[in-house]
């Protein structure tokens, strides 16, 4: 799992299958600690863990998992919203640039639907452009060293139907100074 958003749900679903298990305080701090391990600077992570631990403490041990079931869903709903909520003022500034051409984006990295849970970050804009008949073109930089560009970015718009060109990360500069790029998300 990457991306901070789905990392952070993710955590939440990884704590109500532990405490489900086993409720007991040990087990609980035990499966804290482990997923907070994994992605030690992944602020979501971290933030999903400690708002579970305040929410049950002086919990029974029965009503815990169902608390923690709660919040985990509505953490995934929340977040779903707020990359619908991304795509939709990003959509705005990309019409606002728009003049019925192609409108071509430079990304970097990878801040799509595989990411997040649903529609992505930075990717959520440029999917409501296109599902809304926008000529979409996405300049998708590799993104050195991990190459999620590459790997995530060009596959995720490939199988929305969005065009990608996949670029070296060092030729960005070179398409903005020669008029290649409208914006960048």
């Amino acid at each position: 799992v990457r991306g901070a958003p789905l990392i952070g749900v993710t955590a939440a679903f990884g704590m109500f299958f532990a405490i489900k298990e086993n409720p007991s305080d040990y087990n609980i701090k035990y499966s804290f600690n482990k997923l907070l391990a994994t992605r030690p600077t992944a602020v979501d992570l971290k933030w999903a863990l400690e708002n579970i631990i305040i929410m049950i403490e002086g919990v029974t041990k029965k009503e815990k998992a169902d608390l923690v079931w709660q919040f985990s869903r509505n953490l995934e709903i929340d977040s779903i919203k707020q990359c619908s909520k991304i795509g939709d003022y990003g959509l705005e500034i990309i019409e606002s640039k728009y003049n019925n051409k192609t409108i071509n984006i430079l990304t970097h990295c990878n801040a799509g639907w595989l990411a997040c849970v649903d529609w992505g970050t930075a990717l959520a804009p440029i999917y409501k452009a296109y599902n809304k008949g926008l000529d979409v073109h996405v300049w998708v930089d590799e993104t050195r060293p991990r190459s999620q560009g590459a790997a995530l970015t060009a596959w995720e718009l490939s199988k929305h139907g969005i065009k990608n060109t996949l670029i070296v990360d060092n030729a960005g500069g070179h398409l903005m100074q020669n008029g290649e790029v409208d914006m960048c998300i």
